[in-house]
């Protein structure tokens, strides 16, 4: 359930170089219950059967490393699914700002401002601060580390997450142009 949409956001996560490697993961609310998320280890851009990580605390070995992020997420917002990944872009710029103001027209009309958040990857400190942040905004990026996109599906948070590349790709073109 649910690999092929996996494989094919992964595909436009690869195409896009908003991840390399195994890096980032997705995943997708499933009812009450639970949700499933990307295996660890795994690529996205290859089919893989997903895990299903219950609400009540069930984290099978191999769920990605990132899934208290994605369970704090699901537990506190409405969202439906959440795309993790490393924009270099994004990253870059959550490295020098504490809130990436997007100049671009479809940032600013999409996400106006992205929150930076701090934390250890895997961490429960990271997933707190990420769902505060999803709390008010769609789009977060972790300094050093990446972006948490959520929406009501995958399709919308892969949308957040090109935009982030996009607006910090943007702003980085603009400040060689005035140097």
């Amino acid at each position: 359930m649910y690999s092929g949409e996996f494989e094919r956001i992964g595909k436009r996560l690869f195409a896009e170089h908003l991840v390399g490697g195994n890096f980032g993961n997705i995943s997708v609310r499933s009812g009450k219950e639970g949700f499933f998320i990307k295996r660890s280890g795994a690529y996205l851009d290859v089919a893989a059967e997903p895990v299903f990580v219950t609400f009540s605390g069930n984290v099978p070995p191999e769920a990605s490393s990132e899934y208290r992020v994605h369970l704090e997420v699901y537990k506190n917002t409405r969202f439906e699914a959440i795309v993790h990944a490393h924009p270099p872009h994004a990253v870059a710029a959550s490295l020098v700002m504490d809130e990436i103001m997007p100049e671009d027209s479809e940032g600013k009309m999409l996400c106006p401002k992205i929150p930076v958040v701090t934390g250890t990857p895997g961490s429960q400190e990271l997933a707190e601060n990420v769902t505060c942040a999803l709390l008010s905004s769609k789009l977060v990026v972790v300094r050093g580390h990446g972006t948490f996109a959520a929406g009501m599906t995958l399709d919308e948070a892969f949308v957040y997450t090109s935009l982030a590349e996009h607006s910090c790709r943007i702003l980085s073109f603009k400040r060689n142009l005035l140097s």
